[in-house]
């Protein structure tokens, strides 16, 4: 019978015991020293070798750190097997992946093949950004979905009606998946980017609820918050009661969270795929069926 090892990078211990305990397997912690010029020294204590070794770590902020400490780890696990697996939940860089404007560097292609020099068996992923990103990792992977994690979660707050939003077309499939899973409708707004001010514009035409209902904005991760604003603002605050914000990757940076409430969000649900207080549904269970495939 083949011996697993699950080895938690420093953004992802809750996660990777968790993944552990399901699988049955050995825990392996790391430990982080950070030098006062910025520079980390990882440390795993490793008493035997084991068929498998799973690496996981994810990338969110710091992420040019995040994403060091899991090329080192990875570089440490071949020494214990020949068979590496990297869960890396929610990846950095994600969304930089064409060249949006000239002379831009497409970051992501830069960040897969640094994982591609490391070598792993297969990466494991959940909601990555998009298939185009996806392309440059030249490695077997799959991109597992927690929609329905979300959804299941939602459906037993008991909402009013809920109209589920994607607030751009990107996500317009998972929302409707979402809605189909809780028993209501979605729609998707057409979002638009000013590549050179960052500044946001909806160009949907008005959406009309005829009656009060609760509000599921869903998306794949919410880091400003901006686009999850601008859909409050142009569907109408006041035309909804409850707002609920649902995101598989709850990165939300600087002052997102207090801007969300402000705008009326009053819950925010997000998974483990980030440690902290809106990691309210844990991935490990869907992990765990992605590596037994």
């Amino acid at each position: 019978m083949s011996s697993f090892a699950v080895i938690g990078g420093p953004q992802s211990k809750k996660l990777a015991k968790n993944i552990a305990k399901r699988l049955g397997a050995s825990y392996i912690p790391t430990n982080v020293k950070i030098f006062h010029d910025g520079e980390s020294k990882i440390t795993i204590t490793i008493k035997k070798k084991f068929d498998n070794i799973i690496v996981v770590q994810s990338t969110y902020p710091p992420v040019d750190t995040s994403i060091i400490h899991a090329l080192s780890i990875l570089s440490k696990a071949h020494e214990i097997s020949h068979n590496v697996y990297l869960v890396i939940p929610y990846v950095g860089y994600a969304k930089q992946d064409k060249e949006f404007l000239k002379g831009e560097i497409i970051t992501i292609k830069v960040i897969a093949e640094l994982f591609h020099s490391v070598k792993c068996s297969e990466i494991i992923m959940v909601d990555f950004h998009s298939s185009e990103a996806l392309s440059f990792f030249h490695m077997p992977t799959k991109n597992i979905s927690a929609v329905e994690l979300l959804a299941d979660h939602v459906k037993k707050l008991n909402l009013s009606h809920p109209l589920i939003v994607s607030p751009d077309l990107f996500w317009k499939v998972h929302a409707k998946k979402f809605a189909n899973i809780i028993g209501s409708d979605s729609i998707a707004l057409n979002k638009k980017r000013d590549r050179k001010s960052g500044e946001l514009s909806i160009i949907s035409k008005k959406f009309q609820t005829g009656r009060k209902r609760d509000l599921v904005i869903l998306d794949d991760m919410i880091s400003t918050g901006n686009s999850v604003r601008e859909a409050i603002r142009f569907l109408g605050r006041n035309n909804f009661g409850k707002i609920i914000v649902a995101c598989t990757h709850p990165v939300l940076v600087k002052n997102a969270e207090k801007m969300l409430m402000k705008n009326g969000v009053s819950r925010i649900i997000g998974t483990n795929s980030i440690d902290g207080k809106f990691a309210k549904i844990d991935l490990s269970q869907i992990i765990v069926d992605a590596i037994k495939q």
